[in-house]
């Protein structure tokens, strides 16, 4: 051994890295993706976000009253059609499941490692922190569009074998045709991804700051659901404006035969906006960081 050593000739670049050694092959993005697909609370989410459509479907059905009235509203509208059912779904998944659904994939992401003390060694290996944080959201990020497509694919299969491919209609009395409700919920789905880039900035950035997965996930939640609240003051006025939860549900304008896209448009930028801020700032503070687990 001790010849066989003495015959190796390992050089070193002028970053102090030995011959051969690149940084783009450091934690493919396939087998960190296989990785977390591998993960227990990754199977039960996407699990249930496919078994949700068949609850809520069940409830409408043995759950029916005698008058059998509807006041107009989403949830009343839910059985007209299989596009509605997919808005009553993203409707009721999207004030708690949703952001929920992003901020456990972004949140658990690096304090889970820190939490496993295997932090270090990913750096050791050696990872560079920024591609370490970038691949790790990388696949979260991945993860989050899978799992906020599966939801309403799944729903729209649910609702064309019970409730058949009509018109999506909406509380004001507008209805557009089945090809053009899919349409408007490819777009839904568009905007609330986008919308939801605030909730993966933030996550991100809480879980680069602790080393418990729980505070990062469950601190994102509770903004969310803070900015929830105070949405609901109009004593505030246009300062609503600049919560990142305000236009949160401005997709459902899509559902018009005359759309307007003024509060989208600006529910996009706002997202955008605290996306970038979270993101910056995580950056910041996962390259200085003192990882010691």
């Amino acid at each position: 051994m001790v010849d066989a050593a003495s015959h190796e000739h390992v050089g070193s670049g002028a970053d102090g890295s030995v011959n051969g050694f690149r940084q783009g092959r450091t934690l493919p993005l396939r087998v960190e993706l296989a990785r977390q697909l591998r993960r227990r609370r990754t199977q039960l989410l996407l699990g249930f976000l496919v078994l949700l459509p068949f609850i809520l479907w069940a409830a409408f059905e043995f759950g029916k009253n005698g008058n059998n009235q509807r006041s107009g509203g989403f949830v009343d509208l839910a059985t007209a059609s299989a596009p509605n059912f997919v808005v009553f779904v993203l409707f009721a998944a999207g004030s708690f499941l949703l952001p929920m659904i992003v901020a456990l994939f972004f949140g658990d992401t690096i304090a889970s490692e820190a939490s496993w003390s295997s932090l270090k060694y990913l750096l050791a290996m050696p990872i560079p922190r920024g591609r370490l944080l970038r691949q790790k959201a990388l696949t979260s990020g991945l993860l989050s569009v899978f799992a906020l497509v599966l939801l309403p694919a799944v729903a729209l299969l649910v609702g064309v074998v019970f409730y058949g491919a009509g018109e999506a209609v909406s509380p004001t009395g507008d209805a557009i045709t089945f090809s053009d409700s899919l349409l408007a919920m490819v777009f839904a789905v568009v905007y609330i991804v986008v919308n939801l880039l605030w909730v993966a900035g933030l996550a991100i950035f809480l879980s680069v700051t602790t080393d418990a997965p729980l505070g990062a996930v469950g601190g994102t939640v509770l903004v969310a659901i803070l900015s929830q609240i105070l949405d609901q003051i109009t004593a505030l006025g246009n300062a609503r404006d600049y919560l990142p939860t305000h236009f949160s549900f401005a997709w459902s304008d899509l559902i018009s035969t005359d759309i307007d896209w003024s509060d989208m448009t600006r529910g996009a930028f706002s997202a955008l906006t605290y996306a970038a801020i979270f993101g910056l700032l995580a950056a910041r503070r996962f390259r200085t960081k003192d990882i010691t687990s």
